[in-house]
């Protein structure tokens, strides 16, 4: 992952030297400072001026810079402290202060948080989807409207008492007989009364 560096020169050309590699640096995230030793080794004091201090943190103020070798310096920042851009400076200083170098710092508050609500749990749907849903949960023949005012299931109805009448005159022709013939009037008149209570309504 790429963390955001500052880098500071230290003892390039001539010893007790400090060079910011730019005046200016602008971060909403932990950032590192690259102190990059040159001709000869030194000690360098770091520190943050008082507005930076509330918001970010140094692990330590002192560092041994060896000859040709680079040290970081994590800086780490606290994005609940920060509403609006924090402006400072990061000050670097060698030879007990003789030498020193500061960078303005601005620290931009971080992208804001994201709250999560229940409704984002819900399957995210279009109105054309929403009314395709809406439609498959009717009745299939609600809508349905036959010749006469008849609805599919007052045709339903009507059609299975045929049936069962043309059943029950079958029944009666083959087995013949009284009981045959009063089965088929029972039926008939269950057909009818069925019929009727159905218009009715």
């Amino acid at each position: 992952m790429f963390t955001p560096a500052v880098t500071v020169h230290v003892n390039r050309g001539s010893p007790e030297r400090l060079e910011a590699a730019t005046a200016t640096f602008e971060t909403a995230e932990p950032f590192t400072l690259l102190l990059e030793g040159h001709d000869t080794p030194t000690h360098v004091h770091c520190r943050l001026d008082e507005n930076l201090a509330r918001v970010a943190s140094l692990p330590q103020s002192n560092y041994y810079v060896e000859a040709d070798a680079r040290t970081p310096v994590p800086i780490d920042i606290d994005p609940s402290a920060i509403d609006d851009p924090v402006q400072g400076y990061l000050e670097v200083s060698t030879g007990y202060g003789a030498e020193s170098a500061a960078i303005a710092v601005t620290i931009e508050p971080g992208p804001d948080r994201v709250e999560v609500d229940e409704s984002l749990a819900q399957p995210n749907r279009s109105p054309t989807e929403n009314t395709r849903s809406a439609e498959s949960s009717k009745p299939l023949f609600e809508d349905v409207e036959l010749p006469g005012g008849l609805q599919p299931t007052t045709l339903a109805a009507l059609a299975l008492g045929g049936v069962a009448l043309v059943l029950a005159l079958a029944v009666a022709a083959i087995a013949g007989g009284t009981t045959a013939v009063a089965v088929f009037a029972i039926v008939a008149v269950a057909v009818v009364a069925a019929v009727a209570v159905r218009f009715r309504n």
